[in-house]
């Protein structure tokens, strides 16, 4: 099989039929062999009725239900682990995003020798304040950290070669950051093409505001597990190792400090009367919690095991 195409969905009922009469216009057009997936991520609305539907008139469409919502990354890791595609194409449901740009995403792939693109929605149709601006913001902080030189890491129009989407792991919220995922895990041959961006033609938009400062705090996340992710204690442990000692050698000194001036009958205080004792003590305490923190990091990376992560409900 080419092309699996991945879509996860939350109550876009009115959108998901379009969508699939769009997708498999531009298959057959190009004679691709494919499949759609459709994930429906907890949907209060129709969407899975309209699924199962579509289903039953097309061999090629297969869907996913879960039984409420778990987000965006669990329904592209549900739908990854469902792929058989060569390729893999994620796409929103809204139709925002265009199915016309899924041969040259295929081609990118499998003839260019790419591991993954990245969709780039240039010209935008949303909010110029609530969304355009923030995004902006969010992707050149983005771009800094990872070091990839992508301008729009959120786009949900992407192409992934087959062994990416099966050796990648999409947890939490880091849908955001699958490129980052993907050139950690060794993928390297990463690029993105100009993609057409079309207005929300039904229903409104399922992320507010909050989305780009758990954006934010995902990439610090991302970030701390690509340096220190497989080695905790090279992180906690050299900052506690480090306070331990600046707390010792202070108490060191207050201890060798009233030692010396009671020798010489010079005026003191009490040691506990001394600010540098609640210092030498409060380092100590805390340089020795941040190395139990990383020795208790070390010990759960040996011994942790697979969760489930999610409960699908149906399967097509």
């Amino acid at each position: 099989m080419q092309i699996s195409v991945v879509i996860p969905l939350l109550n876009e009922a009115e959108s998901i039929s379009e969508l699939h009469r769009w997708i498999v216009s531009v298959m057959e057009k190009h004679q691709f062999s494919y499949e759609i997936i459709f994930i429906d991520d907890g949907s209060k609305d129709q969407s899975w009725e309209i699924i199962q539907e579509i289903s039953r008139f097309s061999e090629f469409v297969k869907g996913i239900k879960f039984s409420k919502n778990y987000g965006k990354s669990q329904a592209l890791h549900a739908g990854f682990a469902k792929a058989r595609g060569d390729v893999i194409i994620t796409m929103d449901a809204d139709l925002q995003d265009n199915p016309e740009e899924i041969p040259e995403l295929y081609e990118m792939i499998s003839k260019g020798g790419f591991d993954l693109i990245s969709g780039w929605k240039k010209k935008r149709f949303d909010s110029v304040i609530f969304k355009n601006l923030p995004s902006k913001v969010f992707n050149l902080v983005a771009r800094w950290t990872s070091g990839l030189k992508l301008h729009d890491f959120n786009c949900g129009l992407k192409a992934y070669r087959h062994d990416v989407v099966k050796d990648i792991d999409v947890y939490g919220e880091m849908h955001r950051y699958i490129p980052v995922l993907a050139k950690q895990a060794g993928f390297d041959k990463i690029s993105e093409k100009v993609v057409k961006h079309q207005a929300r033609k039904y229903g409104k938009t399922k992320f507010g505001a909050e989305r780009f400062i758990n954006g934010f705090l995902d990439l610090v996340t991302l970030w701390f597990f690509s340096k220190f992710g497989k080695r905790p204690m090279h992180f906690f442990g050299a900052i506690g190792v480090f306070m331990f000692l600046v707390g010792c050698c202070s108490a060191i000194w207050i201890g060798a400090s009233k030692l010396y001036k009671l020798w010489n009958g010079l005026p003191n205080i009490l040691v506990v009367d001394n600010p540098w004792f609640y210092i030498a003590l409060t380092s100590m305490v805390i340089g020795v919690q941040l190395f139990l923190a990383g020795f208790l990091g070390e010990l759960i990376l040996k011994t942790k095991h697979n969760q489930k992560r999610y409960l699908i409900k149906e399967m097509i």
